[in-house]
């Protein structure tokens, strides 16, 4: 019998969140997954939860139903049961911070490197990554645009989405919902093409 998903958590105090600066999140990921989703970095509330796309008013979780994901909207409590779907979460960096923009170039490259290992160690066919402007500034490709990229990281392929932050009001939910289909449908359809060297980021030792 499969364990029901566990509490809701209590929304965290000023003081818990405060507190969760520079705090990091366990990813939620296991090898062969179909896609590996990829933040920029945790927020302060997922920091104070411990819960990623945990803030209230993220998109990221009813965009993930309106993909065709999830047979319903999870809560950020019950990520795990992502791994079921064939899918995980990580992020570029993995400190918390207030907001993305807080983060430095230096921190998205080495997080870009850091992040590279651990696609080559847990072999994702699909990587996505949920912002087109971290994107840019960590892969070094700041002609990038969001969908399907050429760059590959050993045989996993990489495919850039919008940021479903609240504050992106560049994309409204039915925009996050037509990407996650499209991503969807790519990782059901498409075969793991074979393995191509990552391009190597303009101007960053490998």
């Amino acid at each position: 019998m499969r364990k029901p998903p566990p509490a809701p958590f209590p929304r965290p105090t000023r003081a818990e969140l405060t507190a969760a600066a520079r705090a990091t999140l366990q990813d939620v990921i296991a090898p062969g997954l179909d896609v590996l989703f990829c933040g920029i970095n945790p927020g302060l509330y997922s920091g104070a939860t411990g819960h990623h796309f945990a803030r209230p008013g993220n998109r990221f979780w009813p965009a993930l139903h309106a993909g065709g994901f999830t047979e319903r909207v999870l809560a950020p409590w019950e990520e795990e049961l992502l791994l079921e779907r064939g899918a995980g979460i990580t992020n570029i960096v993995a400190r918390t911070t207030a907001t993305a923009v807080e983060l430095t170039r230096e921190e998205l490259i080495e997080g870009r490197r850091r992040l590279e290992r651990k696609v080559r160690r847990y072999a994702p066919r699909w990587l996505a990554v949920a912002g087109i402007g971290a994107y840019r500034i960590a892969f070094g490709s700041p002609d990038a645009v969001t969908g399907p990229q050429e760059r590959m990281i050993g045989a996993t392929r990489i495919w850039v989405l919008p940021n479903p932050s609240g504050l992106n009001a560049h994309h409204q939910p039915k925009d996050l919902a037509r990407a996650f289909r499209a991503l969807r449908e790519a990782s059901r359809g498409h075969p793991r093409r074979a393995a191509e060297p990552s391009t190597a980021v303009p101007g960053a030792p490998p």
